[in-house]
């Protein structure tokens, strides 16, 4: 009988190895961190977990039906995470409340501006210079005369200065869209170069090139950058050169005077009243707005004093009467008669040339008015601010945080450090003065590079400016009516004339008057207000009814996910790489010892597997059992059957012993 070899010894030494092994799989539990591997820690949790689906896949049998589980699972996930995100988005979306109740109501502020800033009679002495040259532009384009002016020349500094800086910018026809222009200050011809055009600016209107008129800018500092600005319509070619020139000449008046030349309150207010009471010029704060000249505001706050009205209807609001005077008109600034107003909150500065409404002469204008008070959400709902503080632009206007004022403040700053001054309908900042051709003669040139940087929103003010988030409107029913009718016409006049005869000395016209009224409507005041859509609580809830409808989860189960999946998971993963790390570093260690003592073979002791206690090792020393070896083991060696042969073990025998062999 051949004796076994070193394969069979190898399998009977690692056999019953394999055996525990398995043994301990299959009775022993794997709880989270023990678990050798991955594969082994999802076994687990598949099987100790409260979701079912998960459950299913481990213990269902057939392919079929762990397919159909294992697909359910995964859907039911996609659907949880769909719903919960479309919580999360819901919870960062706000709702819109509208509350209407019924109460006394504080009156807002109503400015009220003649459409004309200052009296023509004394602005003549300061605009004579270019008057003149719009008339003889007018003379020499459209053919228009007025005979001989009766106004005197001025001789001073700045005109003479202003006459030669008109012959620099004058208005030009242009004959040829590309090449050429007439100048119609002296009707000569002046060439145009094709790279001129401002074609790409919203100031230009492209039209026909016999009919264009328009003037041009130059840098002071390249007389080659130049823009030529074309307008369609003569009138509005006409209208923005004499602004352009007019602001010019206003810039350098001192305020004072501007004051002494617009319309006093006495001659702009004559009948007031408020809530059925008589109210006069006490009740109105006057300031100065660069284009409109002096401006009245009632109710403005600046007492300490609101006034509120506890009934609506047009008895109860404020009635006015103005005189327009329609005589003392500028016929090149302004082509409409009437004034214009804008209601208010006392906190906000009344932008009039940009949101006011307009009231005609001789007629009655109802402007009836409903009260909203808005409020929004700021971060992370909407991109709004509370008071502007968070704002990096400086407030000019000396109110409350509004877009407008950002956007007009941010355009000045813009303005001043581009062109070195500021630009005159706008406040001025610490330190600046306004722009006129003597100080800065680059200016207009600047500033409409300036504007059309700041329409297409090049500057970045728009992007740094953001809507408030609280606000009160006042939605506004404008009414009109004749005014005054033809019956009454005559002794309403007269007794008006008489009114102000000590002043006017003379009879007053329908057309020189405009009757306004403003009142509320209701006293129903509403509130627009944002909530958030959903609380930290409804959001718990929500997600909590989600994993229990689709996965039967609660809190606890979606705290053991996070533990298997990510830090047990981690924890596996790290040990098995400290492992490996490890083990190179102890065969590197190893090495060079090795190559010294080549041949010889490391001899170890090793446990008899017959020998096993009787209590089941845990499953960390059963993954130390003895791995295959290449040698075989020790084993105890066979009897030897030859032995027993008597002639072999005694060679000699003694004479009575073979006699009792022989028996």
């Amino acid at each position: 009988m051949a004796p076994p070899g070193p394969e069979a010894g190898r399998a009977a030494g690692t056999a019953p190895g394999k055996k525990i092994t398995a043994r301990l799989k299959r009775t022993l539990p794997v709880r989270g961190p023990q678990a050798p591997t991955l594969s082994e820690l999802m076994r687990w949790y598949c099987l100790n977990t409260n979701t079912h689906g998960c459950r299913r896949i481990v213990v269902s049998r057939g392919r079929l039906r762990r397919l159909l589980w294992i697909l359910l699972t995964l859907s039911a996930v996609g659907l949880i995470l769909w719903q919960c995100a479309e919580l999360l988005m819901n919870y960062y979306s706000a709702s819109v409340s509208v509350t209407v109740q019924f109460q006394k109501l504080p009156f807002p502020a109503v400015t009220i501006c003649n459409i004309n800033p200052y009296k023509y009679s004394a602005m003549k002495e300061y605009l004579s210079e270019l008057d003149k040259e719009t008339k003889k532009a007018l003379e020499t384009f459209y053919g228009f005369s007025e005979g001989k002016s009766k106004v005197r020349r001025s001789v001073d500094d700045w005109n003479s200065t202003g006459s030669e800086f008109f012959e620099q910018i004058p208005l030009l026809k242009v004959e040829d869209f590309s090449r050429t222009a007439t100048d119609l200050h002296n009707g000569q011809k002046r060439r145009i170069e094709g790279s001129v055009f401002h074609k790409d600016s919203s100031i230009v209107n492209s039209g026909d090139s016999n009919d264009i008129i328009g003037f041009q800018l130059c840098d002071a500092n390249n007389s080659s950058e130049c823009a030529l600005y074309t307008f369609s319509s003569g009138v509005n070619a006409i209208q923005e050169w004499y602004k352009l020139h007019y602001m010019n000449i206003m810039a350098q008046i001192p305020l004072e005077t501007k004051e002494k030349l617009s319309y006093s309150a006495e001659d702009f207010l004559l009948t007031c009243f408020f809530d059925g009471i008589s109210c006069d010029k006490r009740h109105f704060t006057r300031f100065h707005h660069p284009l409109h000249g002096n401006c009245y505001t009632f109710n403005s706050g600046e007492s300490g004093t609101i006034l509120s009205t506890s009934t609506g209807g047009s008895e109860y609001g404020l009635q006015v009467v103005l005189y327009i005077d329609e005589a003392e008109y500028n016929p090149f600034l302004v082509t409409s008669t009437g004034a214009k107003i804008m209601v208010h909150d006392q906190n906000e500065y009344p932008f009039i040339e940009d949101i006011g409404t307009e009231i005609e002469t001789a007629a009655a204008t109802s402007i009836g008015m409903h009260f909203t008070q808005s409020r929004k959400l700021s971060k992370p709902y909407s991109d709004c601010t509370e008071t502007g503080a968070d704002i990096p632009v400086e407030n000019l206007y000396n109110k409350s945080y509004s877009l407008q004022i950002c956007l007009h403040s941010c355009f000045q700053k813009a303005m001043v450090d581009s062109c070195g001054c500021a630009q005159y309908a706008q406040p001025l900042p610490a330190g600046a003065e306004y722009c006129n051709y003597k100080k800065n003669p680059n200016w207009m040139y600047c500033y409409y590079r300036l504007h059309e940087k700041f329409v297409k929103e090049q500057l970045g003010c728009q992007q740094i400016c953001k809507d408030a988030c609280s606000f009160k409107e006042w939605a506004l029913t404008t009414s009109i009516a004749q005014w005054p009718s033809i019956v009454s016409e005559d002794w309403m006049l007269r007794v008006l004339s008489w009114d102000k005869g000590q002043k006017l000395n003379k009879k007053l016209n329908k057309t020189d008057l405009a009757n306004l009224m403003v009142f509320y409507k209701d006293l129903n005041e509403r509130f627009i207000s944002e909530n958030p859509a959903n609380t930290l609580v409804i959001l718990l809830s929500n997600f909590g009814g989600q994993l229990g409808l689709w996965m039967s989860c609660s809190v606890v189960c979606v705290i053991e996910i996070v533990e298997v999946f990510f830090i047990d998971s981690l924890s596996i993963v790290t040990r098995h790489q400290w492992q490996r790390a490890k083990k190179w570093w102890s065969g590197r260690q190893r090495g060079g010892a090795g190559q010294a003592q080549a041949g010889d073979v490391e001899r170890q002791g090793h446990d008899n597997p017959a020998c096993v206690d009787e209590d089941l090792p845990t499953f960390t020393t059963a993954l130390r059992l003895p791995l295959p070896q290449d040698s075989p083991l020790p084993r105890t060696p066979p009897p030897n059957y030859s032995t027993l042969r008597l002639e072999t073990a005694f060679t000699e025998q003694l004479p009575d012993t073979l006699e009792l062999g022989r028996h």
